[in-house]
């Protein structure tokens, strides 16, 4: 697949004889100057669409238990279906968008996915939904990996983490939204209201997406060749910087999966809250715009790896706060998790559209699937950690994952050593 032309290098590895900024970046979009605002404020509304219907039964699903007379764990199939079709589909819809072009891809998903959105209220039982929810994940797969490649070919590299992060926002502040709503409409008119509401709330994000996103400059069409995308998802999976990525994205994702969609049933069983508040509960993820827009600074003051370090500190910290019996202590220990979470996937998904030199769309789809994997495997497993064991036993999964995510980074840590060290011996050998 010819690559997708990006103009100056955006990765360490880049030559240093280039300018730092080529005739190329300076047509880029970067803050301050036209279009950039527009573009910040469609991805946010796609972004918000997207999480907003991927995660619309999550704050319902005891509501969806006592109405079908299903588990927790058979209910939470209505968000792992969801997340787990999106992995599926993400990467063959990235290769479409190699030849028709991000905007489209992201426009068409998005225009299917709120179509099945009003349907979905209409499930007649639990493997209805279930069905349906599938294919709405499926739908949605176009638009993360497509918007990732979108900013990576039309923002300049300095602005790149900033713009990824204010995507991450709208992904924030769709997942708040969409509970939220989902939670009040369903403790005043059910849950097929709340449903209903939150497609209507993804249909004017759609709009307001489709009228402001700027048409892409630097896109190049590539030809749909399976082999040459073989080829170029072949070379990512050989990448061990990517395959670092990869898994910190896809436990990261299986910490927030377990938490939050265990989360509602603790909060009926222990306290016997409703269903608006509970909804209500995922203000915190408010901690996650601005932990995920605030990245870039943390990039640049800690490095990668330090702020990955720091992510993951918070998440822990937040995992063993929410242990507590108080409902101050859990809602403060989910903020800390939030912020962490949002921090290390923005730190992560931005890492990894600057590390692919070439089929970023495929390098951005992997990172999506490995991290939808670990959305589906934490609600799926969260949910029979506590129907086993309750909270602690779903806190103590979360925290094998956090673990993961620690031992990574520490391999990628010795990994720079080793390199630096090796470069340093070379250098001295050639003097």
């Amino acid at each position: 697949m010819p690559p997708v032309h990006t103009g100056a290098p955006t990765t360490p590895g880049a030559s240093a004889a280039q300018s730092p900024e080529s005739a190329t970046d300076a047509g880029r979009l970067s803050p301050g100057r036209p279009g950039y605002r527009r573009m910040t404020f469609a991805l946010f509304a796609a972004g918000l669409a997207t999480f907003a219907l991927l995660y619309s039964t999550q704050a319902l699903l005891p509501a969806l238990s006592t109405s079908f007379g299903v588990t927790a764990g058979q209910a939470s199939w209505t968000v792992s279906a969801a997340t787990g079709a999106l992995a599926l589909f993400v990467l063959p819809l990235s290769a479409l968008s190699e030849r028709f072009g991000r905007t489209r891809m992201m426009t068409v998903s998005l225009v299917l996915a709120v179509a099945l959105g009003l349907l979905v209220p209409f499930a007649p039982n639990v493997e209805w939904l279930v069905a349906l929810r599938a294919v709405q994940g499926a739908a949605l797969a176009g638009v993360p990996a497509s918007a990732m490649a979108y900013l990576a070919e039309e923002v300049r590299p300095k602005a790149l983490v900033a713009a990824i992060g204010l995507f991450v926002a709208g992904n924030s502040i769709g997942g708040m939204s969409g509970r939220m709503v989902t939670g009040w409409a369903a403790e005043m008119w059910g849950w097929r209201a709340g449903l209903a509401t939150v497609g209507a709330l993804a249909l004017l994000c759609t709009v307001a997406f489709l009228v402001l996103l700027p048409r892409a400059r630097f896109f190049t069409p590539a030809s749909l060749r399976p082999r040459a995308v073989g080829r170029t998802v072949a070379g990512h999976l050989r990448d061990p910087l990517l395959l670092r990525l990869y898994g910190v994205g896809a436990l990261f994702m299986t910490v927030f999966g377990a938490v939050y969609t265990v989360i509602g049933y603790r909060l009926v069983d222990e306290f016997s809250l409703g269903q608006g508040v509970i909804g209500s509960v995922f203000l915190v993820y408010l901690v996650g715009t601005v932990s995920s827009a605030a990245a870039g600074q943390l990039v640049a003051r800690t490095g990668r790896r330090g702020a990955l370090y720091l992510a993951v500190a918070t998440t822990a910290l937040g995992l063993l706060l929410s242990l507590g019996d108080a409902l101050v202590a859990i809602v403060a220990g989910l903020v800390l998790i939030t912020a962490g979470f949002f921090a290390g996937h923005a730190v992560a998904s931005s890492a990894v559209s600057r590390t692919a030199k070439t089929g970023r769309a495929q390098a951005s789809a992997l990172y999506q699937s490995a991290y939808y994997l670990g959305s589906s495997a934490g609600g799926t497993l969260g949910a029979l950690a506590y129907h086993a064991g309750g909270w602690p036993a779903t806190v103590a999964f979360a925290l094998v994952a956090v673990l993961g995510v620690v031992s990574i980074t520490l391999c990628g840590t010795r990994a720079a050593r080793a390199e630096r060290a090796a470069t340093a011996r070379a250098l001295l050998g050639a003097r």
